[in-house]
């Protein structure tokens, strides 16, 4: 094949896009990442602001689907579009694998708008949330933990970690160790925990600043921010 027989081709391949269908899918795309940030927001279970996080999915669905119309109208632009992609390096600071998830689900809707696959998209759309309801309303809240408590600060004391466990023990009988993360003098450990009143929680905050008083306390309701 020579060269002008593959200008041709490619030129072959371009298709023309419908505007009034990819309105009504772009459209579609946006309606569909607004109801999953919503979904986010109440079922999701991440330690982040779970509103401010779930604004991005609008962008990345509406994003994800323009690039998908745009693309899939050229066999050029798509080989550019892979070489393109394989130079670029994301360095997103994603800690929860449920971020990922949602992240995932929203690139999904674009993906399903973009190729024009709206009625599949709804569908799925629609199944999982639906799954997600229901995981919500039929799980146990009664017996679990029921806020996030993270303690950050210098690592003076060697036995520190184990000081605040013996007294978060001694504290409440039911504490989960979720995060722990170190860096060079500095450390920082996120605890599930179980309390009964406002009483049991100045309790708590006192005998942490006993043990160490320039330590830094935050509480977090264990269903995230803004639920």
């Amino acid at each position: 094949m020579d060269s002008k027989s593959l200008l041709n081709f490619f030129a072959a391949q371009n298709a023309e896009i419908d505007i009034l269908w990819f309105v009504i899918h772009f459209l579609l795309a946006a309606l569909l990442s607004y109801l999953l940030a919503k979904a986010y927001l109440h079922f999701g279970n991440a330690l982040s602001n779970r509103e401010m996080f779930g604004r991005n999915f609008m962008i990345l669905s509406m994003t994800t689907m323009l690039i998908i119309t745009i693309v899939k109208s050229s066999v050029a632009l798509s080989l550019g579009l892979v070489g393109a992609l394989s130079i670029i390096r994301f360095r997103a600071a994603i800690k929860e694998p449920e971020e990922l998830s949602y992240l995932f689900f929203a690139i999904a809707i674009g993906l399903g708008m973009g190729s024009q696959q709206a009625v599949i998209t709804l569908v799925a759309f629609g199944v999982i949330v639906a799954i997600l309801w229901l995981r919500h309303i039929t799980r146990s809240d009664k017996a679990s933990p029921n806020l996030y408590l993270t303690l950050s600060g210098d690592q003076s004391n060697p036995n520190l970690l184990s000081s605040i466990t013996d007294l978060l023990a001694k504290q409440t009988g039911d504490y989960r160790l979720r995060r722990l993360d170190e860096t060079g003098e500095l450390f920082e450990a996120s605890f599930q925990m179980q309390f009964r009143d406002m009483a049991h929680i100045e309790n708590c905050r006192q005998s942490l600043k006993e043990l160490h008083p320039n330590l830094k306390i935050s509480l977090i309701d264990d269903r995230g921010i803004g639920s």
